[in-house]
């Protein structure tokens, strides 16, 4: 039985440094990399971050896909691909609670005017504004999942005020908690922040459209650490042209890397990152190991999705 890693993500993860890992786990297994794929036939788990349709077809024996985070829309997406490959995804609270600070960050940022403080900068003035108080400004999380629990906790803990919003209810200690559309509409409806850390499904997908950004307070900022596939983007520009949202900080967008001739790249109102909300995996990587070790016993998976929901 053969591993294949191939993560075509060089700039964040190489495929040896993520087999040299695993061997420290499983020293015996049959570990490749994209590079040395070996007989294509012996392959019986793919690892991978990016997936393109049709993939999977290149190996024959295929019993399982494990991807290298936590998003799985696009593998889910693919039409042939066969009924016979298990998906897995990776859960870990190290990428989760460093996409809970870089929300924290997005929202200091605003709160202590730091981006007109840059631009002010540029042109030479000399403009002071009183900072916004935590405890006087709601942000909005839009997914309670692991990770959306892990970053609505980082606003309580610095005193913000949290609403949640998922697709059914829960109760969270600290979070005004708010559930199906019109549950969805009362979560906004106050927030000055709006962070969305919602998985891909037939039913996100698109969902930020020039209608949902109507229902947004005009002065709130957009957050998007979730999938880019959820936001239309161009719908996104026209509602920050005519000042439905006050500016969008996206660190996932609906195709990557974001084009050269993406309007997205000039406007004003919008800020970007290169997908870096949630790095590192952490000892998340133990998992993959344990999945080889399991998919090779014929024991039960870990993180298998729910090809019904989309996660």
């Amino acid at each position: 039985m053969a591993l294949l890693i191939d993560i075509k993500h060089p700039e964040w993860m190489k495929d040896e440094e993520l087999r040299t890992e695993l061997l420290q786990f499983c020293p015996e297994a049959d570990i490749r990399t994209g590079k040395n794929p070996g007989d294509a036939g012996e392959i019986d788990m793919l690892a991978v971050s990016s997936y393109f349709p049709g993939e999977a077809l290149r190996y024959p024996n295929l019993k399982l896909i494990q991807k290298t985070g936590a998003g799985v829309n696009n593998i889910l997406a693919d039409e042939k691909l066969p009924q016979s490959v298990q998906v897995a995804r990776l859960q870990t609270d190290t990428s989760g609670a460093e996409m809970a600070e870089y929300a924290l960050a997005c929202v200091l940022q605003e709160q202590r005017h730091l981006r007109q403080y840059h631009e002010q900068q540029a042109h030479s003035k000399w403009i002071s504004y009183p900072p916004r108080k935590a405890a006087e400004t709601t942000v909005a999380v839009l997914g309670l999942g692991r990770i959306g629990r892990l970053v609505a906790q980082r606003f309580i803990d610095n005193h913000f005020k949290v609403a949640g919003w998922s697709r059914s209810l829960k109760n969270i200690s600290g979070v005004d908690c708010h559930a199906e559309a019109n549950g969805l509409l009362k979560a906004l409806e106050s927030a000055a922040y709006v962070v969305a850390v919602l998985p891909s499904t037939p039913q996100t997908r698109g969902m930020f459209n020039l209608d949902l950004f109507r229902r947004f307070n005009p002065k709130a900022v957009f957050i998007n650490v979730g999938r880019g596939d959820q936001v239309n983007e161009t719908d996104l520009i026209r509602a920050l042209d005519q000042g439905l949202l006050a500016a969008a900080i996206l660190d996932v967008m609906s195709i990557e890397p974001l084009p050269a001739d993406s309007p997205l790249w000039l406007h004003p109102g919008v800020q970007l990152t290169p997908h870096v909300s949630g790095f590192h995996l952490g000892d998340a990587i133990i998992d993959i190991a344990e999945n080889y070790r399991r998919l090779k016993n014929g024991e039960p998976l870990l993180n298998l999705i729910d090809l019904d929901r989309g996660y």
